[in-house]
């Protein structure tokens, strides 16, 4: 029979729920980091600026790569609250928070209110949850969708219900239309694992999963139409170098199962070993307990399979090993089932009974949080970032809490464990969002140099710059980007207009007769790319590269530009990049 939670215990549950929410969106006003989050700011950017929902359109040109949903979603966001770091990054986090919900929403169907607790905790408070809250792409929404579409079809089987069939397949189709057609497989497999397992053949081959289907196709005709339009109604563009791609052909095949099996446009090199390793340190400071908990589930469940629930184990186990099979893989891909990782590991936390069980819980978890922490000193005495006194002040409080809240609101060593836990967790990811990130994304070029342009005194002229890939310059620059080709570019611009480049470029362009003043110097470096060369102040400077932004002077005087729209980075349809400047008045 389940134990009731104590109602002081209860009480701080929520308190530390409510501070786990705070903690998920203490990143949220950090400068977006490229490539990839700073990539889908800019089509979403480029979305509202030219009120096109349907073409997605980057540097210019057509892009196929990723569905719509979260570029829609992002526009929405930017039309309510206005074009800005926040605004991109709020509907993400909501979408997690929503798989939140649902996991506790899961979680208390499955087994009680307890675990459910326990497994939002875990869920809020697993590092790479919090790390992609902070560098927004598709999983946040993946997270949130998949795990309420599993609960809505789990209820839907469990009592014929029609509404929560068809609020299934909404999450689904949407859940497709963000990532591809592989969202389905921790769907799919959560649902068929436990028919399978449990061998209730009949539920299995109910007519309502054909109706689920069917409606799922139906709900996600909105992303066909628009790859169709963009696309397959114009064989004539040149898409990953060749004419004649399907744009529907690609979201079906080439998109998901091209990258599995490494024959579509995008390739990989894939490791069979790569999501364990990647779960270890991105499932933290619960990983070590979760590999525990699926050893003790599939153990205790072979013995009897028809009393134990199968959902979590088949949606997540599926989707682990389909992904350490795939030939392209990247950590984020496995955020997708930590609902189900922390609701397996809730309840192996809630069931553990023998003392050495628990004895060597207790160890492990010191021993994780004890690297943490070190891990901490170690960033903040090597990088040095800025670290602000309120920071501070937090970050201690969270620490004396660490040492005295479990003793006095745990009522049993599992308890404290979880508290401690989860305050470490807070300790460790305030710090990163408020002090290292913060630090971290001053060496982000791009958007540093967005943020001197944009200057009351230094926004009179139109940019160009020579990289295809400077998309936080894009997102935060308030004025049009050009992109300039430096070996082909044979023009001397007639107008004024600043240039962001590096030094070889700079000298490349002075050669062919350009007059250039340099007005604004930097250090850059890939962010999301760190090395402990990087991270060592002492050591630093040798990783940085230097960039600049220069004045590009006219042979004629100075004049104010008007872009046309065929030469603005984020403008609408364009199938070139220009090769000389030609701007107009």
């Amino acid at each position: 029979m389940d134990q009731p939670i104590p109602v002081k215990q209860l009480n701080w549950l929520y308190i530390l729920i409510a501070a786990a929410v705070a903690v998920n969106f203490s990143g949220m006003f950090v400068t977006i980091m490229g490539p990839d989050a700073a990539l889908y700011a800019t089509i979403g950017k480029t979305m509202v600026l030219h009120h096109d929902y349907t073409n997605l359109i980057v540097n210019g040109t057509d892009w196929l790569d990723k569905p719509h949903f979260p570029f829609w979603i992002a526009a929405l966001s930017f039309n309510i609250f206005g074009i800005s770091t926040w605004a991109y990054k709020l509907p993400g986090i909501l979408f997690l928070l929503t798989g939140a919900l649902y996991t506790y929403r899961m979680a208390k169907e499955l087994y009680n209110q307890q675990i459910a607790l326990w497994a939002t905790l875990i869920l809020l408070t697993a590092q790479h949850i919090l790390l992609s809250n902070n560098d927004v792409r598709a999983e946040p929404y993946l997270t949130g969708l998949i795990i309420a579409s599993v609960f809505h079809f789990y209820k839907a089987n469990k009592s014929n219900n029609y509404w929560h069939l068809l609020a299934g397949c909404v999450f689904a189709a949407c859940a497709i239309m963000t990532k591809g057609m592989f969202a389905i497989i921790p769907i799919g497999g959560a649902i068929a694992g436990q028919l399978i397992i449990t061998r209730q053949w009949k539920q299995l081959f109910s007519w309502k999963w054909l109706l689920a289907i069917v409606l799922t196709m139906l709900l996600i005709t909105p992303e066909l139409y628009c790859l169709y339009q963009q696309f397959d109604l114009h064989p004539e563009k040149v898409i990953f170098g060749q004419k004649g791609v399907s744009g529907i052909a690609f979201f079906f095949w080439g998109s998901q199962f091209g990258r599995f099996f490494n024959t579509g446009p995008i390739k990989g090199g894939g490791d069979p070993l790569f999501f364990v390793h990647t779960t270890l340190w991105a499932f933290l400071p619960w990983s070590l307990l979760l590999f525990a908990a699926i050893y003790r589930y599939i153990k205790t469940g072979v013995k009897n399979v028809q009393a134990q629930e199968w959902y979590c184990i088949s949606a997540a186990l599926l989707t682990f090993l389909l992904f350490s099979a795939s030939k392209f893989q990247l950590p984020h891909y496995m955020n997708i089932v930590f609902p189900f990782f922390a609701i397996i590991t809730a309840q192996y936390l809630y069931n553990v009974q023998l003392p050495g069980s628990i004895r060597a819980i207790r160890i492990t978890q010191i021993a994780v949080i004890g690297i943490m922490m070190l891990v901490v000193c170690a960033i903040e005495f090597f990088f040095f970032p800025v670290f602000p006194w309120p920071v501070i002040v937090v970050v201690s409080l969270l620490y004396i809490a660490m040492v005295l809240l479990p003793d006095i609101v745990g009522e049993g060593v599992i308890p404290k464990i979880i508290i401690t836990t989860v305050l470490a967790s807070f300790i460790v990811n305030l710090y990163l969002n408020l002090a290292f990130y913060p630090t971290l994304v001053k060496y982000q070029g791009g958007s540093e140099a967005a943020f001197w342009l944009n200057r009351p005194t230094t926004h009179k002229y139109p940019v160009a710059q020579c990289e295809t890939d400077a998309w936080p310059m894009e997102f935060y620059l308030k004025s049009p980007l050009t992109y300039i080709n430096p070996d082909t570019v044979k023009a001397i611009p007639k107008n004024t207009f600043y240039l962001y480049a590096s030094p070889d470029v700079i000298k490349r362009l002075t050669a062919k007769g350009w007059k250039m003043d340099e007005v604004y110097e930097q250090q850059r470096y890939n962010i999301t790319r760190l090395k402990p060369a990087f991270l060592n102040r002492t050591t630093r400077r040798k990783e940085l590269n230097d960039m600049q932004i220069v004045e590009v002077n006219s042979k004629e005087k100075p004049i104010i530009w008007n872009l046309p729209p065929q030469v603005i980075g984020n403008g609408p349809n364009v199938n070139k990049k220009v090769d000389s400047v030609k701007l107009k008045k």
